[in-house]
């Protein structure tokens, strides 16, 4: 009997070792320090606004490329925020989550043969997204302490660049790109004719004080960029689903339409929700930055006490630490250890790496979790010293 066979590009990329994490942490019973999902409350005001739009019925599709009141707010906010000038009805498109947002924007831009520029250590959907819209990843390397090298990154680009993935801040190393370091990326776009394609979910997440500079703001650059954004890590809903783009009116066309015919739209009630929560008062997201960033000095404590070393993310809601000193052949090695014998669930380093050997020495946690699970790290972590 004949096996069906599967795409080859399929093979090119193995399922998300995040979400295995999280299996594994459910498996074992252990504290999930892994996938980047709150373990606490949403703001009642949203998830109040969620539940009067299913009361009041609003349950059926929305436009195809989003609610006509989620698309105003978003354009208010880029434009009021940031003196980006967008227009709901030509420039916003509502996905199901900055992944989908992600793949539309790829698969509206990119051709077989095209060249997709990816920082690395990268978020683990990037490369996947660039392979299956039939573009080839070209990396650049962030160095040890997360700066590029301009050169380097220069060369990178080509007649055959078509696009440059950039996450500030960023996930997994909470580095925040400088406006001098995006200045130097828009440069080479500009020069080249690439489109920038920004994640800037984590935008109102940082910390020491440092700021977020959308790509979008650069001289030239907002009718060659493409910002992708949601209410997962803003509002604490990542379960919900709800992202966005916004981009020029020639690359937005393109996008709705990859948009439509993957996902048709996101959860109507959901959207109505969404522009309740861009409405709420800069006092929620001051205190949403303040908040993380006791969750980051007690979590930054607990790695530092059980032997980790690691300096403090610059936002986001992640820590990359090196395990040179535990002694483990690598970091797959020790995070199973983690997950099966201490009973913490983290993220393999090499997954956010090319070649594996790049991440051999690292491990990624994440802090967006009450304090009763801090707390709990802190015990199992305890308990691992004790043994060695």
């Amino acid at each position: 009997m004949t096996r069906a066979r599967t795409s080859e590009k399929a093979s090119r990329f193995t399922e998300s070792v995040i979400r295995e994490m999280t299996r594994l942490a459910q498996r074992h019973g252990a504290v999930n320090l892994s996938q980047g999902f709150p373990d606490f409350p949403a703001p009642e005001a949203v998830k109040a606004a969620a539940c009067d739009a299913i009361r009041a019925d609003i349950n059926q599709y929305a436009v195809t490329w989003g609610a006509k009141a989620l698309r105003e707010a978003i354009a208010a906010d880029m434009s009021t925020r940031h003196g980006v000038p967008v227009e709901p009805d030509r420039h916003v498109t509502v996905c199901c989550g900055a992944t989908e947002a992600m793949m539309a924007t790829m698969l509206a831009i990119v051709d077989p043969g095209d060249e997709v520029i990816v920082f690395e250590p990268f978020y683990e959907n990037y490369g996947p997204d660039a392979v299956l819209s039939g573009a080839t990843p070209r990396y650049v390397p962030l160095r040890q302490d997360w700066t590029f090298d301009p050169d380097e990154l220069a060369g990178a680009f080509s007649n055959r660049t078509r696009a440059i993935i950039i996450n500030t801040p960023n996930n997994p190393t909470g580095k925040v790109f400088t406006r001098a370091e995006l200045e130097t990326i828009a440069a080479l776009c500009r020069k080249w004719g690439v489109i920038a394609v920004t994640d800037e979910i984590y935008e109102h997440i940082l910390y020491d004080g440092h700021q977020h500079v959308p790509m979008a703001t650069l001289d030239g650059m907002a009718e060659r960029t493409v910002t992708i954004n949601s209410m997962s890590k803003t509002f604490s809903v990542t379960g919900w689903r709800v992202g966005w783009t916004i981009a020029p009116d020639d690359l937005t066309g393109a996008i709705r339409k990859v948009h439509d015919f993957l996902t048709v739209g996101a959860a109507a009630p959901l959207q109505a929700a969404a522009a309740v929560a861009l409405g709420l008062p800069q006092s929620y997201f001051d205190g949403l930055a303040s908040t993380y960033r006791v969750r980051r000095d007690r979590l930054m404590g607990i790695l530092r006490e059980a032997g980790f070393a690691c300096d403090a993310p610059q936002g986001a809601y992640y820590i990359m630490t090196d395990i040179s000193a535990f002694g483990f052949p690598d970091d797959v090695a020790f995070a199973r250890y983690l997950v099966t014998d201490v009973g913490i669930a983290s993220v393999p380093g090499s997954s956010f790496y090319r070649n594996a050997e790049a991440g051999r020495t690292r491990i990624r946690f994440c802090f967006c979790k009450k304090e009763e699970t801090l707390a709990a790290a802190e015990e199992r972590f305890a308990s691992m010293r004790l043994r060695a």
